[in-house]
């Protein structure tokens, strides 16, 4: 018996998935210029707050307003519009001479990320059959970590090329951008989208691509049966109306609280926490790249897990082990119990629980659990809610660390709060998985719409 998926649609996939690591790039190439924009914008810790966060801002525009479209155009042409704005992004702050213009272009390749976060892995869900929709899905998760860990080598290997090292790092990002961009001339629609706007005979021709072995008809049927229950409704004050108020406020929770563990923060700020507690510049960017590599490690764990374990079991199972390695770094932080590289060592556990649990998970989750007729809208509202938290994060992490001084002990102080922080959330979030959220592993999006619905 041949396994679900054929060669076209895992090429497709993968070709999504592209928006995936340029989210993960664009959004932690920024960690190493820290040291170096600040010299050159000469910023204070609010203004380096605003420079990281820009693209934050930009995120929760690009994800709250990206559903609609994605409805209107479809998935496969916003993803081209998306793919342009990383272009302009990386070669615009690679040539910002001012603050404002960084900002500008940080912005826009925040709108771009923002969308990829909302349409990559919706894309995938909706070209998906059900036995390894999960696998497939977080291709994009793995993605997003690869781009990552080559943002964290590229900048390891620029930071030597001189004064204008920052610019070469953000610029790296268009060789990326433009290979989504080809490569998305040669994937098809989604045939979910192609039936909600009455193309159901290509939407066919497009099922029998991606399912070449696979009752074709009875798919095709299945999804326009579940596009006709209800007419598709173009509002969004039907969102929070029944019988989808309960799912958009689980999936609004679930983007929060993948904002709400802390990852961002170590992501964006990794290199001036490791200075903060002893290791040089260099050493400092070297653990960032030991962090991106655990990070793709533990994410590949994720993925063999997430259909066979599921998703609820894999939340409830990180939100235990991070809220315990966040403990950990606060405590090793404020009272440095075994050193520097013991807050590594938790670092690596807690990003390992992360990467492997939630870092998989939401994106899957966010992409699946909604209705087809408000899924794209439905998504974008979760993923809006964990930029908007994830920029919040990112501008007040600075400005807390200030309050409590400038010196070594003040910052220590200040990381240990933040951390502290996390851990309690983390911790608080088991008990909202365990007790409302719905297993979705093994089923196809018409039966987890039934579900939804019938709860």
């Amino acid at each position: 018996m041949k396994k679900p998926g054929g060669k076209y649609m895992i090429a497709s996939s993968l070709t999504a998935a592209l928006g995936g690591l340029l989210f993960g790039f664009d959004t932690a190439v920024i960690s190493g210029t820290i040291p170096f924009i600040t010299k050159y914008f000469q910023l204070s810790d609010a203004m380096l707050g605003w420079a990281v966060s820009s693209a934050l801002i930009g995120c929760i525009f690009g994800s709250v307003s990206i559903g609609k479209p994605g409805d209107i155009f479809g998935r496969k042409l916003m993803l081209k519009v998306l793919a342009l704005f990383f272009i302009i992004s990386s070669i615009g702050t690679a040539f910002s001479q001012t603050l404002t213009q960084f900002v500008i272009f940080r912005f826009i390749g925040g709108l771009a990320i923002g969308g990829a976060s909302v349409l990559s892995p919706l894309y995938i869900s909706e070209i998906s059959p059900a036995k390894i929709r999960g696998r497939l899905v977080s291709i994009g998760q793995l993605a997003i970590v690869s781009g990552i860990l080559i943002s964290f080598f590229s900048n390891y290997f620029l930071i030597n090329t001189g004064e204008n090292n920052w610019r070469w790092m953000f610029l790296a990002g268009g060789v990326p951008a433009l290979a989504f961009f080809t490569l998305l001339f040669f994937i098809s629609s989604s045939p979910r989208w192609l039936v909600m706007v009455g193309e159901t005979e290509r939407a066919n021709l497009v099922i029998k691509k991606l399912n070449p072995d696979e009752n074709c008809d009875y798919i095709l049927e299945e999804i326009v049966q579940s596009i006709q229950l209800e007419s598709v409704k173009t509002e969004s004050s039907v969102l929070f109306q029944k019988p989808y108020l309960k799912v958009v406020f689980i999936g609004i929770i679930v983007g929060a609280m993948g904002a709400l563990t802390g990852i961002n923060t170590l992501m964006y700020y990794a290199p001036t926490i490791f200075q903060s507690v002893g290791f040089s510049s260099d050493s400092a960017l070297l653990q960032t790249v030991i962090m991106g590599a655990s990070n793709l490690i533990f994410t590949m764990i994720g993925m063999t897990m997430i259909d066979k374990f599921g998703r609820k079991f894999l939340l409830m199972l990180g939100a235990l082990g991070m809220s315990l390695f966040l403990l950990l770094i606060a405590l090793n932080v404020v009272f440095g119990l075994l050193g520097p590289f013991a807050l590594l060592a938790c670092i690596i556990g807690y990003q390992a629980m992360f990467a492997s649990t939630m870092g998989v998970v939401m994106w899957v989750l966010l992409a699946e659990m909604f209705p087809n007729n408000i899924r794209a809208r439905a998504s974008s509202i979760g993923s809006f809610t964990n930029w908007v938290f994830n920029a919040a994060i990112s501008f007040l992490f600075p400005v807390i660390i200030g309050f409590f001084g400038t010196s070594t002990e003040g910052n220590k102080i200040g990381l240990g709060v933040v951390f502290s922080f996390y851990a309690i959330i983390t911790l608080l979030s088991f008990f909202f998985y365990k007790k409302y959220l719905i297993e979705t592993k093994g089923k196809t999006l018409e039966q987890i719409e039934r579900l939804v619905l019938k709860n």
